[in-house]
């Protein structure tokens, strides 16, 4: 399961038999088959997904679902298509879908990187959302982290023109790969100016985003987390990414 060998790639999750409280049971048993998008190996036609032509935002692991629900209620002009592995995830985001009423979200349980692979066209998403990704602290665990040249060139192919890849973290030394990262993609530009190749290369070597310059203000539309602002009263950095395709 956790291996290259059977998937093409290395996963950047593993699957936890986390508690899945009776509630989020419920919701999930009434909502996920309104809303749910079963994987399958071929494209999946989003219009017709969602019952119309809007922009289409994917979002990357919606974890408990709070992001993922306020910015579908704050956008009722956009669709988005959230994807989360764990089940709690999906139980939880179900009752926000519920309770707020969204029609503008189906939801994903399956590895993000054979939906976009598999189900997801060439140019047919506008936005793409990687919010606090798993950051995987541990120096023989950083090939495990999501954000990757080969994924995120699959990424970039997905947006059309114009669309934008924003990612965000909490951990500095992910905050360097992303950058370092999304900057070698040739089909992205950063949204703010971004560091010289020389003086990112400098900051990869000390490990420190001290001074750093291509990090995006946090946009309007990503609101702060409980998680993120006790982060921010105890003086943790949160550092946002906003790429657009060329």
């Amino acid at each position: 399961m956790t291996g290259a060998a059977s998937h093409g790639h290395i996963r950047s999750f593993v699957r936890r038999a986390g508690r899945i409280s009776a509630a989020q049971q419920r919701y999930t048993a009434e909502v996920l088959p309104r809303v749910g998008v079963p994987y399958q190996v071929r494209p999946v036609d989003l219009d017709a997904l969602f019952g119309r032509a809007a922009p289409k935002i994917l979002e990357i692991g919606c974890g408990m679902g709070e992001t993922t629900a306020a910015i579908a209620a704050a956008h009722p002009e956009n669709d988005y298509f959230g994807l989360e592995v764990h089940l709690p995830g999906i139980g939880a985001l179900c009752k926000q879908i519920a309770e707020k009423n969204l029609g503008n979200l189906r939801l994903g349980n399956h590895d993000a990187v054979e939906v976009v692979r598999d189900m997801l066209a060439a140019g047919s998403l506008d936005g793409i959302h990687i919010f606090f990704p798993d950051p995987w602290p541990k120096t023989r665990h950083k090939k495990r982290r999501l954000i990757q040249p080969a994924f995120v060139a699959l990424l970039a192919s997905r947006l059309k023109a114009g669309g934008y890849l924003h990612c965000a973290t909490d951990w500095e030394n992910y905050a360097l790969q992303m950058l370092d990262v999304l900057s070698g993609e040739k089909s992205l530009a950063n949204s703010v100016t971004g560091p010289t190749p020389a003086v990112l290369a400098a900051a990869l070597a000390a490990d420190t985003t001290s001074g750093l310059a291509g990090f995006a203000p946090r946009p309007d539309y990503r609101p702060l987390t409980k998680f993120e602002n006790r982060g921010r009263r105890l003086g943790h950095g949160v550092w946002d990414l906003v790429f657009g395709k060329r």
